[in-house]
């Protein structure tokens, strides 16, 4: 029998004071939240790691989004594809 991932899902927000973007973000991600297994992070842009994190990933826009610390999008969520990501995720069997 096969088992799948239900481990939680990192996903990392770093959200810029008064950014509409990241405003829409989090929400998304509370409703994607309800159907897949996540694991959210909402780090301060003018934060310590939220400045790194612009550092290292340089995005054109707010919000920077990471899954599994890796880059995902910058500016508005792409919320099709993340769906289509987490449910790849989700249906994964364990151990891939």
């Amino acid at each position: 029998m096969v088992q799948l991932d239900t481990a939680p899902i990192p996903v990392t927000v770093v959200h810029a004071e008064a950014c509409h973007f990241c405003d829409e973000a989090e929400r998304e991600l509370a409703g994607l939240a309800g159907q897949f297994p996540l694991a959210v992070r909402v780090i301060p842009l003018d934060s310590a790691e939220g400045r790194s994190l612009v550092d290292l990933h340089r995005p054109a826009m707010n919000p920077l989004v990471l899954v599994d610390g890796a880059y995902f999008s910058a500016g508005r969520l792409p919320r099709k594809k993340l769906t289509r990501l987490l449910a790849a995720r989700a249906s994964a069997p364990v151990g891939r």
